[in-house]
């Protein structure tokens, strides 16, 4: 029987939780805000320093590059070395790679350290919901991490404001921006100062001592408050797996039961990031070539930003009531429909609304994904989980837009559709029937079904 996970889940949500949420969603959001700048910085560097498509189209992928390897390695040295210092070095790494990339004047310097800075995002991206979820009672983690994902949508607001009114305003506004992106690093002093380990992980590491002092201090805080605490109840013991190596932790992924839910969560995200970046990184061009100029627009795109953010939190909030499963496949599908609507747009008037569905929905199916996938790997191998299918996904990223390019000269827009479509009711699909439930139950329930 675990104390520590009892001790947490009789938490009540309070102004601990709400820090938390400050924390890492300012995070999310300088991550989002850092990739989605990227699209209007470069049509200027294009120009300055006389970049060929292919250069240009490298400098693009810098930061899908750098993410891919960010989000593997901060999995994997989460659960060895810890949630905190990984979640602060990634933080670090990103705003000094970001001041870096803000000075330099050739493309393979922006490129290096545009690579970097996607590593501090990605590790950033792939540590934040796996460790602050483990704080976090069942009865509102869910809502908790989704609307800590919704944060990304903030992000890509910002850098629409950023790059219409910054970027070309200023004779190097490029690098004005790429300088007001890392400004989190004075969020270090914050994070340094408020950010605990986390007591679940402690304890998987052998750390029971100082799990149980992390938590005296955080129910001290509630008794600052004048709040007080219902005695805990004994939560069964999260499984025992041998861990404690990098070795090790990725053949825990696999073994037995968990195979099936680790696999789970690599269809899952590579079927969402396949088809998120089919839509949003070719429709808009194949849009303009049959016509349609309204997605050149900064209404367009402004509306295709902010409908992210009624898309992230309501999915937050159905997380928790129809869970998660329900809540990703439901807005998968939703996307893909969506999806289609757009591609027999026949008018301004049709693009606007199904874009606008379109972004609701593909943005809220990741409030579903960051929440479910925080919770079901068991808590010594969670962000290694986490971040080995975060980086998975990645790789769709990288597949879609050359896939794209290839089906739409020979199958029009019913292949790229007929795709992407097809993508996403087998991510849907797999998350029903390969998931396991876990609205209402504790991260060491989950974990022992898994086992």
């Amino acid at each position: 029987m675990s104390m520590i996970s009892a001790r947490i889940e009789r938490l009540p949500f309070a102004r601990f939780h709400v820090h938390l949420l400050l924390m890492g969603g300012l995070g999310y959001l300088f991550d989002a805000m850092d990739a989605a700048v990227l699209a209007f910085i470069l049509p200027v560097l294009r120009t300055a320093w006389g970049l060929t498509n292919v250069e240009t189209g490298v400098l693009g992928s810098s930061t899908f590059v750098g993410y891919l390897f960010g989000a593997l390695l901060a999995g994997t040295l989460g659960d060895l070395i810890g949630r905190r210092a990984v979640m602060m070095s990634a933080l670090a790494l990103y705003s000094v790679a970001s001041l870096v990339s803000a000075t330099v004047d050739s493309w393979p310097a922006f490129f290096a350290a545009r690579v970097v800075a996607g590593m501090g995002t990605g590790a950033e991206s792939a540590i934040i919901a796996p460790y602050l979820a483990e704080f976090v009672a069942r009865r509102y983690r869910g809502a908790f991490t989704g609307a800590l994902a919704g944060f990304f949508s903030f992000g890509f607001v910002a850098a629409a404001l950023l790059g219409y009114f910054i970027v070309p305003a200023y004779e190097n506004g490029w690098r004005i921006v790429l300088v007001i992106t890392a400004v989190p690093v004075v969020m270090l002093l914050w994070w340094r100062r408020s950010l605990p380990e986390s007591p679940r992980w402690l304890e998987s590491r052998g750390r029971a001592k100082e799990a149980e002092a992390v938590l005296d201090k955080i129910e001290a805080s509630f008794a600052r408050e004048g709040r007080a605490l219902p005695a805990p109840i004994a939560e069964p013991a999260a499984p025992v797996v041998s861990t404690g190596t990098l070795r090790s932790n990725f053949a825990a992924l696999l073994a037995g039961r968990q195979a099936r839910i680790t696999t789970m969560t690599w269809i899952m995200w590579l079927s969402i990031t396949f088809s998120y970046y089919s839509f949003f990184v070719w429709i808009p061009g194949l849009l303009v070539q049959n016509g349609m100029s309204i997605t050149k627009s900064f209404g367009y795109s402004l509306a295709m930003y902010c409908a992210q953010v009624p898309g992230y939190f309501t999915a937050a909030f159905f997380n928790e009531r129809i869970g998660r499963q329900a809540t990703i496949a439901t807005y998968m599908l939703l996307g893909g429909v969506s999806a289609l609507g757009l591609a027999f747009a026949a008018s301004d008037g049709q693009i606007m609304a199904a874009g606008l569905l379109l972004s609701f929905f593909m943005n809220g199916t990741y409030a579903g994904v960051y929440a479910y996938t925080a919770e079901v790997f068991p808590t010594s191998i969670r962000t290694t989980g986490a971040g080995l299918a975060s980086a998975i996904g990645r790789i769709g990223a990288i597949v879609a837009p050359i896939l794209v390019g290839y089906l739409y000269p020979n199958f029009g827009f019913a292949g790229v559709f007929g795709v992407t479509t097809s993508v996403l009711l087998i991510g849907a699909l797999t998350v029903v029937l390969m998931g396991v439930p876990t609205r209402g139950r504790s991260l060491e329930d989950i974990a022992s079904e898994a086992a």
